[in-house]
């Protein structure tokens, strides 16, 4: 599995790419494998402001549906377009093409509960 060491990582198996006051979250490596085939990724959220912890979203699988959570407080700017018509993307690459939403942060201070690469292997026990 594949952790990259510039991310931080949540509990629920989000990865965040910080990049100034705002940033990139999409679901881990790990939580692809664990839903298996992604068949529909669901986010209408675009221009909400959304409470850490809360859903943003959902993951369709063959065999479930998951919800999103955002990692720490944000406003949602964008989703990513091209799930839509290539939701697989997720399971094949899921922190560069398969990204879920571009955010800008309401309390970046929140970043700091995130887990490095390492806290993340531990936590799910890799």
């Amino acid at each position: 599995m594949n952790f990259p060491a510039d991310l931080k990582y949540s509990k629920e198996h989000e990865w965040v790419r910080v990049e100034g006051n705002s940033g990139t979250i999409g679901i881990t490596d790990f939580a692809q494998k664990e839903l298996g085939d992604i068949v529909y990724v669901d986010i209408n959220t675009v221009g909400e402001t959304i409470a850490k912890d809360a859903v943003f979203g959902t993951v369709e699988a063959v065999k479930t549906v998951s919800d999103l959570f955002m990692p720490v407080g944000a406003k949602v700017l964008e989703v990513n377009p091209s799930l839509n018509d290539a939701p697989e993307s997720v399971n094949k690459d899921p922190y560069a093409s398969g990204w879920m939403v571009k955010v800008e942060f309401t309390d970046a201070a929140q970043l700091n509960e995130l887990m490095d690469a390492e806290a993340y292997k531990k936590h799910i026990g890799a």
